[in-house]
């Protein structure tokens, strides 16, 4: 079973790994850029994926550059605690959550592909052109060199997945009529500063209101020379003058000073707010965006995975957890199932209305809804969180929103593995269907 993998990121590195594992080596990655760069900020993978990771053979390499994260607390912007909970190991689950810079896990699956699969089988430099699928089923694909302005390539597969992002070429082919990524208004700045740990040192802390809100939590536990970790924040604002959306792209950088202004009225004790802004190397500004589930993810022998299928807001930190999933997933029904068509189809069923449920539960705010509770219940703060928002109140917020991502810790810790064992021998190309 030949299968093209088209995108080099998490989601596409993720699957490469997830078909060795389930016994299906004939496996290419196609990556647009020239090199694959461990670029970005910081990212939560949560105890869903790391299991997936953890059964995949990734879990002390990928602790060794993260942060298991221990403890979850919402707050206001006078830094007033709103909520409070533990997470991954400490919540009961058998598989931590881990803070980690994107880059660094975009690593861990990078040498493993190239391990597993070897070099040959990643091609940087690929962007597809076009692709189609004969009458014999078979998929074709023309990839480009978008530096050179040349052909590089073109291939012939089983099944094309397309894990290329928010952009995803294969799925603006799929919907042509689509159009771009829709915008909620907000505008995120990005940014990881070296700075003292806060806290418990695994704490990651979401405070704000509405159209304001900031997100920090460390991504690293390894202390520097003068005692600093590494810093994750995003800083998150809906403007209303009319601005245009910023462009799509981690290359774009903004100036610190427009956080200072923006955040200026937000106070915490546990954190000098001013001195973690100036701190920053460099300042990622960013559109929030997601694309409205679709109809259908199976094409026959396309389908789509990750960003591509479902961009999601990133209020739930779980974009690069269900694009792991869906790696999983997909990977088990190919292995199993009698035919592609059967396993692609097998996969739409299971993922993707699973994911259309994170996306919606994002556009409402996700684990983050409360702050916009206590906001219009309390706009100017309160003295017991018990008088706007009852403990139960908050707790259902909570556990409603790991039943909707998938992460509920009994539900979780009881499932089946997704692994596949006996791991079946590669099917020769007589007995696939189409």
């Amino acid at each position: 079973m030949r299968i093209a993998v088209v995108g080099g990121g998490i989601g596409g590195m993720a699957l490469a790994l997830a078909l060795v594992d389930a016994g299906l080596a004939q496996v290419d990655v196609y990556e647009s850029a020239p090199i694959i760069r461990e670029l970005g900020v910081g990212i939560n993978v949560l105890p869903h994926a790391v299991r997936e990771l953890t059964d995949l053979g990734l879990l002390d390499e990928l602790r060794d550059v993260g942060v298991p994260t221990a403890e979850w607390i919402l707050g206001s912007a006078r830094g007033q605690r709103i909520w409070a909970e533990p997470r991954g190991l400490a919540a009961g689950y058998r598989w931590p959550q881990l803070s980690i810079h994107r880059g660094a896990l975009l690593g861990v699956l990078h040498r493993a592909v190239l391990d597993r699969l070897g070099p040959a089988r990643v091609h940087p430099g690929h962007h597809l052109a076009e692709f189609g699928q004969d009458g014999d089923g078979t998929v074709r694909a023309e990839f480009v060199d978008r530096q050179a302005g040349a052909p590089v390539g073109r291939i012939e597969a089983d099944l094309l997945v397309g894990c290329d992002g928010v952009h995803s070429a294969v799925r603006r082919a799929l919907y042509p009529d689509e159009g771009p990524p829709r915008w909620n208004g907000t505008t995120m700045w990005r940014g990881v500063t070296p700075g003292e740990p806060f806290l418990s040192g695994r704490t990651m802390v979401a405070a704000g209101y509405p159209g304001r809100s900031l997100v920090v939590y460390p991504i690293s536990e390894r202390r520097d020379e003068r005692g600093r970790v590494y810093i994750n924040w995003v800083a998150n604002v809906r403007l209303t003058d009319g601005r245009a959306m910023p462009p799509q792209d981690w290359g774009h950088t903004a100036d610190v000073a427009e956080v200072l202004d923006l955040f200026a009225d937000f106070h915490f004790d546990f954190l000098d707010l001013p001195a973690l802004f100036r701190g920053v190397r460099a300042v990622y500004k960013y559109p929030m965006v997601d694309r409205d589930p679709l109809p259908r993810w199976d094409f026959g022998r396309v389908t789509l995975l990750g960003d591509a299928a479902h961009p999601m807001y990133p209020t739930g930190a779980n974009g690069a957890s269900q694009a792991i999933l869906d790696a999983r997933v997909l990977a088990r029904e190919l292995a199993l199932q009698p035919s592609i068509a059967a396993a692609v189809a097998a996969y739409d069923a299971q993922r993707r209305p699973a994911t259309a449920e994170v996306v919606r539960a994002n556009r409402e705010g996700g684990p983050m809804r409360p702050l916009r509770l206590v906001h219009e219940r309390a706009p100017d703060g309160f003295e017991r969180i018990e008088d706007v928002l009852s403990h139960q109140e908050l707790a259902e917020i909570a556990a409603a929103y790991k039943r909707a991502a998938g992460f509920d810790v009994e539900e979780l810790n009881r499932r089946p593995t997704l692994s596949v064992d006996p791991k079946p021998t590669e099917l020769p190309p007589s007995s696939v269907q189409p």
